[in-house]
């Protein structure tokens, strides 16, 4: 009897400790930064506060001019101009992937205005990884600032889109090309 009653007192406090565990949890997703608080620095300096952004969906991408997969500025530029009022277009430049991104901001944006005509947001050089990963992948890629989940950014130009009430939706990996129908079925 002693035995019975020991292991229910340990299961309903088991029981008690993980219904508190889990409201901690809620409690941060509470706390967590709304997508639309997020602010960045341009190629050129300006500040971009992302509630400019209320009511569009967002598709944020990291770049890098010496990638194999750099041509894929043109489709991003493609989609801006399809999708221009609806969707808006955010490139990072990072140089975490083999040293792709050599380039400081200023000739990052002569590169993508020269070779590929882009017009879209391109947000001054950040990183990927680590302590000093830039605040907008953070938000995109824990689920702890998110809400929805957790990812890791396997190289240039993954994509990832925000609704237009700011809540995460999806990721693309690298090799997802913009004007694919994994991503433009989401746009419309």
């Amino acid at each position: 009897m002693y035995r019975l009653t020991f292991l229910l007192f340990i299961f309903t406090s088991t029981l008690g400790c993980s219904a508190q565990s889990t409201s901690n949890p809620e409690k941060s997703m509470l706390n967590k930064p709304d997508f639309y608080s997020l602010k960045a620095q341009t190629l050129e300096g300006k500040e971009i506060d992302f509630s400019e952004f209320k009511g569009k969906k967002v598709l944020v991408v990291n770049t890098a001019t010496e990638c194999g997969l750099t041509p894929q500025l043109e489709g991003l530029q493609k989609l801006h101009e399809e999708f221009k009022g609806q969707l808006v277009i955010v490139g990072i430049p990072t140089n975490d992937f083999q040293g792709q991104e050599p380039r400081n901001n200023a000739e990052i944006g002569t590169f993508c205005q020269r070779n590929y005509g882009v017009e879209f947001i391109m947000l001054e050089k950040g990183t990927t990884k680590g302590s000093d990963k830039h605040p907008v992948f953070k938000w995109l890629t824990e689920k702890e600032y998110n809400g929805k989940s957790s990812s890791r950014i396997w190289w240039n130009f993954q994509k990832y889109l925000v609704d237009e009430q700011g809540d995460f939706v999806d990721y693309f990996l690298p090799i997802t090309k913009p004007e694919s129908k994994r991503i433009t079925s989401k746009l419309k």
